[in-house]
């Protein structure tokens, strides 16, 4: 079997160490700006040669970050360089630069002219000092563009720091484990246990110090660490789940979820992953908040790894706070990873600002469920001109909210809007003003989860509104 490649041209992938070394950027526009900037990130002292330069550049130079020969192009420029771009807009120019640089066997790379070029310069996921090179050979620009926007999401930048870790104990291991094959299962551990999830949540301190301690042997034995992760899930859609939110789930051995929660979002967690449904439903919970807590605890202590989804941000009314400091009061090591709160992802979806210079300065959150029958809510912070309120879980006490609302000064035909399953395919808008949408709303049978826009914002609709068709728009004045 050939291990040759069938392309018409094979590259030896290589990183080499240009550090301090001179090179020489042969051009003066825009393209030549990004072949600088690329070599002054591996800290090569970069000469720019051209007659002229763009306005980066010539920042550049100002800055002395590189140097500039105002100046044509003649072959003796390379002389001493250790690698050469050619980046003008001239093809003779290019030509002569790459013929020269040959003649001086100095690595020349002609841009986008693979065929004048002795290297290409592959696109780079760049997490210092981890790096992830990409290339097509030539070939395929657009598909290598792609392939690096799917890594750039994959990869977090606390990569970079985790690698960095481990290179400042590298020796401190082989002295540990000076066996290769132990050696590898130590670092295997680091990077998918405790020490890879304190640096992924931003402990570094305490990642250095869990991975000195198992150095010394004073992590080992016993029950390995829990660690628990409050997770916002968003407003409903799986596309605005965070980045960070869907590695945490795909790390997780438990996830412990509301009925808030999406099915496809649950889905999203690793497969071997257990499911537990905790409900959370208004008057149907299927636990209540001091039996998850205690599951929360439980479960960390057997050295799981949980997620606890919760619809929108745990901290907007998600009982967040109640739980982890469940969690501290157990000593149990846990993080907080926000969400898009569901004001925001139904105001977006919905076509509502939240605030705007023409019609609110402002913007309060509140929530409006019913406590023993009766909405208690703040009605003089809340019941002002040109601000917007939105009112979470107000299905319920709706005509109670606009009527209070009413009663303390606002007028009964400012505009409001209810959201319901804000950002989901089924999402449907009902608008009216405080004196009709609670009619409106139970003609539509209107049900949770629904968000509640009260303000003047809610006019923009009619010409913001662009997500769906399931909306009932009612203009009863």
């Amino acid at each position: 079997m050939s291990i040759v490649p069938p392309a018409d041209r094979a590259y030896f992938a290589a990183f080499l160490d240009l550090n301090g070394k001179p090179g020489v950027v042969v051009g003066g526009g825009p393209v030549a700006v990004l072949k600088a900037e690329a070599l002054l990130r591996s800290r090569v002292r970069v000469t720019v040669v051209a007659p002229e330069l763009c306005a980066r550049l010539s920042e550049l130079t100002l800055l002395g970050a590189v140097r500039h020969e105002a100046k044509r192009f003649a072959p003796g420029d390379l002389v001493g360089a250790e690698i050469v771009i050619a980046a003008t807009d001239d093809p003779a120019v290019n030509e002569a630069v790459s013929a020269a640089a040959r003649a001086l066997r100095i690595p020349v790379n002609v841009a986008d002219d693979a065929k004048r070029s002795s290297f290409i310069m592959p696109s780079v996921v760049d997490r210092p000092p981890l790096q992830i090179a990409i290339s097509s050979a030539g070939t395929s620009p657009v598909l290598v563009r792609k392939l690096r926007t799917l890594i750039e999401a994959a990869v977090p930048f606390a990569f970079g720091r985790l690698s960095a870790l481990g290179g400042r104990f590298r020796a401190a291991s082989r002295r540990r484990y000076p066996d290769p094959e132990a050696r590898r299962r130590f670092w295997e551990e680091v990077m998918d246990g405790p020490v890879a999830e304190l640096m992924l949540a931003g402990a570094e301190d305490a990642a250095t110090r869990r991975l000195e301690q198992t150095l010394a042997g004073e992590a080992a034995g016993g029950a390995p660490d829990g660690f628990v992760s409050l997770v916002g899930a968003g407003p409903g859609d799986p596309e605005l789940l965070t980045l960070r939110a869907l590695r945490v789930m795909q790390r997780a051995n438990v996830v412990l979820y509301d009925h808030l929660v999406a099915p496809a979002l649950v889905d999203l967690a690793r497969r071997d992953a257990e499911r537990i449904y905790v409900g959370k439903e208004h008057d149907n919970h299927a636990l209540g908040q001091d039996e998850i807590n205690a599951l929360m605890v439980r479960l960390a202590r057997a050295g799981k790894r949980v997620v606890r989804l919760k619809g929108g941000d745990p901290f907007i009314f998600g009982r967040g706070g109640e739980e982890i400091e469940a969690l501290a009061a157990q000593g149990i090591r846990f993080e907080v990873v926000p969400g898009v709160t569901a004001a925001a992802g139904a105001a977006a979806y919905a076509g509502i600002p939240l605030t705007h210079r023409d019609y609110a300065q402002s913007c309060v959150f509140v929530t409006g469920h019913l406590k023993k029958g009766a909405v208690h809510l703040d009605w003089r912070a809340i019941a002002r001109p040109q601000q917007t309120v939105a009112v979470y879980m107000g299905v319920g006490g709706l005509e109670t909210i606009c009527q209070g609302l009413v009663e303390h000064g606002l007028a009964p035909d400012l505009p409001a809007a209810l959201v319901e399953k804000a950002t989901l395919p089924e999402q449907r808008v009902i608008e009216g003003t405080l004196a009709t949408l609670p009619a409106a709303a139970a003609a539509a049978t209107v049900k949770p989860p629904a968000l509640l826009i009260v303000g003047e914002v809610v006019r923009l609709r009619a010409s913001l509104a662009w997500f769906g068709a399931a909306s009932c728009a009612l203009s009863v004045q």
